[in-house]
């Protein structure tokens, strides 16, 4: 009977050291803080790469003017190399995502990419004296820009219709 008791004695041991590492866990948790909110994005100035892209795009760089405060710019890039490819996106006073996308690779494969697979509706619409044409898709929607040669133009993002409507209203090419 003596091995029994020390047995016994090990797993009450075990035990008793997990329930302690628990109870120390657990209190260390309640005084880390916690935040659960999305991170808050950089802000970003994109007025030089819009001069480079103006001065090397062979199309027209378009780029909003007007726009709120609360619309923030996050990201910017003009690749020469690959299409000669001008993107700026943005997060709206809504918290969603919304980009210009402009580029002179063939339309059905810059469309599919910059728009994430969305389709085209059919139906368009005029915004500031210029014809959009609406497509929908799953992660985004869009308002492709009709009537341009040599490049395509696209706002899209996960916005509204109503937001990519007024980031086309602001849109001012060079």
């Amino acid at each position: 009977m003596a091995g029994t008791n020390g047995k016994q004695k090990t797993a009450r041991d075990m035990i008793l050291s997990l329930g302690v590492i628990v109870l120390v866990a657990g209190v260390i948790y309640l005084f880390i803080p916690h935040d659960d909110s999305a991170p808050d994005l950089k802000r970003v100035d994109y007025r030089v790469e819009l001069l480079t892209a103006r001065r090397a795009a062979p199309y027209p760089v378009a780029a909003p003017q007007g726009l709120p405060d609360a619309w923030k710019a996050t990201s910017v890039r003009y690749q020469a190399e690959d299409f000669d490819t001008w993107h700026l996106g943005f997060h709206d006073p809504e918290g969603e995502y919304v980009a210009v996308e402009q580029s002179t690779q063939r339309r059905p494969v810059f469309l599919d990419e910059a728009t994430q697979g969305a389709r085209e509706t059919g139906t368009t619409e005029r915004i500031d004296g210029r014809t959009w044409t609406r497509w929908e898709g799953g992660r985004y929607d869009a308002l492709v820009l009709e009537g341009t040669e040599g490049s395509t133009t696209v706002v899209t993002g996960t916005a509204s219709f109503g937001q990519l409507t007024k980031m086309a209203e602001a849109l001012e090419t060079k």
